[in-house]
């Protein structure tokens, strides 16, 4: 497991990608009422057709958790894109029916949402994809762009590594080094990304992208000056997933006992954590790659909070307070 003090190792930072795609479509002013359909022709048709953009960053959108929209790739067949987004669409889980109320059906933690929100962030901007519309809308503008972005992109601006390598899958040929891990996101958008993952960054880069945020949650001058980030951090009901973020739990957080009860941020299932605490006016960022060589190791359920709280210590010492 690759951890440290190598600035200079890209990460694939998996779900660190959502909070990013919610972000982008707040700086590029996409209605976050629009229903989905109105974006993403392949919607229409299905459950998800007139669901607000907001519900699915929410993961309040009714949608299951997950599908494997790249199983053909794993018999060596083409994934149709078309069909798949017409798969993550309608796939509606049974407790959800109908229309969903204002704040939506009971939250669901959903990569499909994402799947989705990103191609209508990519379709609404003229973007080939989600990753190129967050490279374009926010880590261009907070000047990241040469340490954090697809593997299209950095390979774009002369950067090749050094990548923390993830996985060993036999099916991908073994060790998935320089390519994204999830297998969606790979099906998908190949080395560009996807509304849920694919996105890569060194550790700087990505506390780069948190600072800017608490700075525009405090309304402060920055690249993100003038960003709504309400919408996309207020508490709803039912749980601790905002819209984009997520929020402390309280009891036995990731984001560790230091963290304040306003605290937000995110997890990626490669290792990956973001966390940021308006109050304190503070951001804690860890990266690892701890599915390597395989995802079956679970130490990081320890690490993580312990990891999180020498973190908050020592950006308290810094800070003087």
């Amino acid at each position: 497991m690759e951890t440290g003090g190598d600035v200079a190792r890209v990460f694939d930072l998996a779900s660190l990608t959502k909070p990013m795609t919610a972000v982008a479509i707040a700086r590029a002013g996409l209605d976050l009422r629009a229903p989905l359909g109105a974006l993403v022709a392949e919607a229409r048709g299905t459950p998800s057709e007139h669901v607000p953009l907001e519900l699915f960053l929410a993961h309040r959108a009714g949608l299951e958790a997950h599908r494997d929209l790249y199983a053909p790739a794993m018999r060596g067949e083409r994934v149709d894109r078309p069909a798949a987004l017409e798969q993550a669409a309608s796939a509606r889980r049974a407790d959800a029916t109908g229309e969903p109320p204002s704040e939506g059906f009971d939250p669901v933690y959903s990569d499909l949402g994402y799947v989705l929100a990103g191609v209508a962030l990519a379709r609404a901007t003229g973007a080939i994809d989600a990753g190129e519309a967050i490279e374009r809308w926010v880590l261009e503008p907070l000047g990241i762009a040469d340490r954090a972005g697809t593997i299209r992109g950095l390979a774009a601006r002369g950067v090749r590594g050094p990548f923390a390598p993830t996985e060993e899958v036999p099916w991908r040929g073994g060790p998935v080094v320089g390519a994204v891990h999830d297998e969606n996101a790979w099906a998908l958008t190949a080395s560009g990304g996807s509304g849920h993952a694919g996105i890569f960054a060194t550790a700087d880069a990505v506390l780069a992208f948190a600072t800017a945020v608490l700075d525009a949650i405090a309304r402060r001058p920055g690249p993100l000056a003038g960003v709504d980030m309400a919408p996309l951090i207020r508490p709803r009901p039912g749980g601790t997933l905002r819209a984009g973020f997520d929020g402390k739990s309280p009891h036995d957080s990731s984001a560790g006992d230091c963290a304040g009860p306003a605290t937000v941020g995110h997890l990626g299932f490669t290792g990956t954590s973001l966390w940021l605490d308006p109050e304190a006016d503070a951001a804690v960022v860890l990266l690892t790659n701890r599915i390597c060589p395989s995802r079956q190791s679970t130490a990081i359920r320890a690490a993580r909070p312990a990891a999180h709280d020498a973190l908050w210590q020592w950006a308290r010492v810094i800070s003087g307070t």
